[in-house]
């Protein structure tokens, strides 16, 4: 017995179509593929003869469009049903006095979400401008909002006789940086470095309203209007009456070069070296190399390898240098291209010697931070250098022609199952290095191939340096923490910042967020977004008389640790007017 077909009961939906475009389709097919006449057709798909003869005419004069033109999934372009949904709603919500922010959380409540993007969209498009939250709203120049001034006040230098007595803000911990930035010397870096004024705004103003963007986690400068309109604490830090656009931070930035960076970093590393949060003498630094990629279409920037795409691309080569005793970084530089790469070692070498007096102990960097030649230099100024070398077919060959007994077992003060590795040591003849150089072989790290360590250290045990080498990863912690933190990867993706000065913004941020933990007991290896959570972004209450600004701190799970920290009392702000800053913590 035969088994039914399972298609049998969609047969129909072929045969006898319902469809007009899908009727006209199958009655071609008949006419131009089988052959049949037009009284044929016709009667088999319900058709007149004269209607089969026109829809053939049709056809051959290419007047017929069957099917939809092939396009991407989703709504055609140009239509937006999410936002066409909810644009009543919007509008609605916005007269009520709503921020674009209030309104995507309202409408997520209600079951129509909608980013704070599409809401802003939905706003311009309709007529509506900015809401101001600080000051009070004063006459709108907006009549689809009346009474919230749509025009963005213009920067100028606080005045504190018309600045409000009393602020509430949601980043008043911000304010928690002022003694470690006047620690630093901030005015007195601004003036070594001979950054620029202008004629509203003073130098120092400008740095602390770039800074202001680092600290409170904002991820493009295109984004300062959100904490312009938000909060006042960003501004008040700055000394001015409200953050400079995003514009005007755009064109002072590249009003600024390497130079004043360059500068900056020396009186900044004196700085920390007197504060303690950088070593003096005999110091040793970790070396490494980051891209920031590049979004835009830029020909003039080089490729280089960016390991979070693991491919080439273009981007902007910067070079990093950690103090390997207090894992803070102590200077950066995006002025690099690839014929200066391999020399910014030296760059760096004379940089420190600059700032401290003397040249560095050791450099541990990666094999690919600079070349042989290099290298020798190092060696002739007495400067140690701890690298891995290449491993070149020979060098694989040496490797594997050794036995067992070749190595032998040391073992390292670390915790887990890589601390027993075994070790080779010999001196090698470089093919560009003069003299001989000392190589260890180590397996037992955790990796497939062995590692092959060079240096031109002679005094230092084979565990001293395998162990010196290992801690130069957290160099690599520390650039992860920055992208994360202060955005390293993101404020100058577009180059709207010079990028050079993005970066020696982000060793700066991270310098300040060193001292300040370690003014709080239990915080001193926390990263900079953990500092950043907990305390920069405590809200709170801003109290302004003729000579002192109270900070007044909402009580958190952390106030605490915020009260036992090592704040001082009173300290006397010169951008504030010699004003003195107190805190109070609930």
């Amino acid at each position: 017995m035969t088994a039914r077909s399972t298609q049998g009961d969609e047969v129909e939906w072929f045969t006898a179509p319902q469809q007009v475009n899908q009727r006209r389709y199958e009655a071609l097919r008949a006419f131009f593929v089988e052959g049949l006449t037009h009284a044929q057709v016709a009667e088999r798909f319900g058709y007149t003869r004269w209607s089969m003869v026109n829809l053939v005419r049709e056809y051959r004069a290419g007047h017929l469009d069957l099917f939809a033109a092939p396009r991407k999934p989703g709504p055609p372009p140009g239509v937006a049903p999410a936002k066409d949904r909810a644009r009543g709603r919007v509008i609605e919500l916005r007269r009520q006095g709503l921020s674009s922010y209030e309104i995507s959380r309202q409408l997520a409540v209600e079951d129509k979400p909608l980013n704070r993007t599409g809401v802003a969209e939905i706003l311009t498009e309709e007529g509506f401008g900015r809401l101001l939250r600080h000051p009070e709203p004063v006459a709108s120049i907006s009549p689809p909002t009346p009474g919230r001034d749509t025009h963005l006040a213009r920067t100028a230098k606080l005045d504190f006789e018309a600045w409000h007595s009393r602020l509430e803000s949601g980043k008043a911990g911000l304010l928690l940086l002022v003694p470690d930035l006047l620690a630093l010397d901030l005015p007195g870096l601004v003036r070594a470095a001979g950054y620029p004024s202008t004629r509203v705004v003073p130098a120092v103003s400008w740095l602390l309203s770039l800074l202001a963007l680092k600290l409170t986690r904002t991820r493009r400068v295109s984004h300062v209007d959100d904490l312009l309109l938000s909060d006042p604490a960003a501004s008040l830090l700055a000394g001015l009456s409200t953050l400079p656009k995003k514009s005007a931070l755009t064109a002072y930035s590249y009003r600024t070069s390497h130079d004043h960076q360059r500068r900056f970093l020396a009186a900044l590393d004196a700085a920390m070296i007197r504060g303690g949060l950088a070593t003096g003498d005999q110091a040793i630094f970790d070396l490494d190399f980051h891209a920031v990629m590049h979004w835009g279409g830029d020909p003039v920037l080089e490729k280089h390898y960016v390991p979070t795409r693991s491919q080439r691309a273009r981007s902007v080569l910067t070079f990093f240098a950690q103090d390997s005793a207090t894992h803070n970084l102590v200077y950066a530089n995006a002025d690099i291209s690839k014929a200066s790469q391999a020399r910014e070692v030296i760059a760096f070498c004379d940089h420190w010697k600059q700032a401290s007096g003397a040249d560095p102990a050791m450099l541990i960097m990666d094999q690919k931070v600079t070349n042989q030649k290099v290298l020798g230099e190092l060696d002739g100024r007495g400067i140690d250098f701890l690298t891995l070398r290449m491993r070149s077919p020979s060098l694989v060959a040496q490797i594997e022609a050794l036995t067992k007994t070749d190595y032998k077992t040391i073992t390292l003060n670390r915790p887990g199952r890589h601390n027993r590795p075994r070790v080779n040591e010999s001196h090698v003849k470089l093919s560009n290095y003069p003299g001989l150089a000392r190589q260890l072989i180590v397996t037992g790290l955790g990796r497939e191939a062995p590692t092959v360590i060079i240096t031109n250290n002679e005094e230092l045990g084979a565990k001293a340096l395998i162990e010196h080498y290992a801690r130069r990863m957290t160099i690599e912690e520390r650039l992860a923490e920055i992208i994360g933190a202060f955005h390293a990867d993101a404020l100058s993706s577009t180059v709207n910042l010079n990028v050079d000065l993005d970066i020696m913004l982000c060793v700066l941020a991270q310098a300040l967020i060193a001292a300040f933990r370690n003014r709080v007991p239990g915080y001193h290896a926390a990263s900079p977004d953990v500092i950043q959570r907990r305390f920069l972004e405590t809200p709170g209450t801003i109290t302004t008389t003729s000579e002192t600004i109270t900070v007044r701190l909402d009580r958190r799970a952390y106030s605490p640790s915020l009260r036992q920290a090592d704040l001082p009392e009173d300290t006397v702000v010169p951008w504030w007017g010699n004003r003195t800053l107190r805190y109070e913590i609930t």
